[in-house]
């Protein structure tokens, strides 16, 4: 008997809560005039970011691509003359991306960043699969002061080994010698 008075009570109030929302006043927001503030950290379209130089940051190690769970981001590798790598082309594709930022994440020239920009509905397909030119920034993003090749201890213009930001002087091989 004691199930019985439980399951009526718990009806009762669903049906109360029910009957309570009844008679408010809907909540209804008009969403092209009034748009919604998003979280800080909202993550939707990607970005590739340029370094304080000018030049840009990805380097195409395909490191994105590699993480990316729906195989979306897809990019060649190039060199130019004085050694720097870079993406000779750049494509993703909107209409399968998931927006879960592990390629963000992955990328460790800061090149690739979500934005809050969230607006890409098309009816045509086609028009969601962006190209590099259409990534790609003037500014450098959340981290404007970050150059890779300051940092990586690789030999370009930038600098030689031993010359980077943080990095120890090479060491003498033959110096460990017995």
């Amino acid at each position: 008997m004691k199930s019985a008075w439980e399951a009526v009570a718990a009806l009762a109030t669903g049906f109360a809560t029910t009957f309570k929302h009844l008679f408010r006043k809907p909540i209804t927001e008009e969403y092209p005039e009034y748009k919604r503030p998003l979280p800080e950290r909202t993550r939707a379209v990607i970005i590739l970011t340029r370094d304080p130089d000018g030049g840009e940051r990805c380097v195409a190690c395909y490191l994105c691509s590699a993480t990316c769970p729906v195989s979306c981001i897809s990019m060649q590798s190039a060199e130019r003359e004085d050694g720097r790598r870079y993406a000779s082309w750049f494509r993703i594709n909107f209409a399968r991306c998931i927006y879960c930022g592990l390629c963000e994440q992955a990328c460790p020239t800061s090149a690739i960043q979500l934005t809050p920009y969230f607006e890409t509905c098309e009816r045509d397909i086609l028009k969601l699969v962006y190209e590099k030119e259409d990534l790609l920034v003037d500014h450098g993003g959340k981290d404007n002061e970050y150059n890779f090749y300051k940092y990586a201890g690789v030999v370009t213009k930038v600098g030689d080994k031993g010359a980077h930001i943080k990095e120890a002087e090479p060491v003498d091989i033959k110096s460990n010698l017995p």
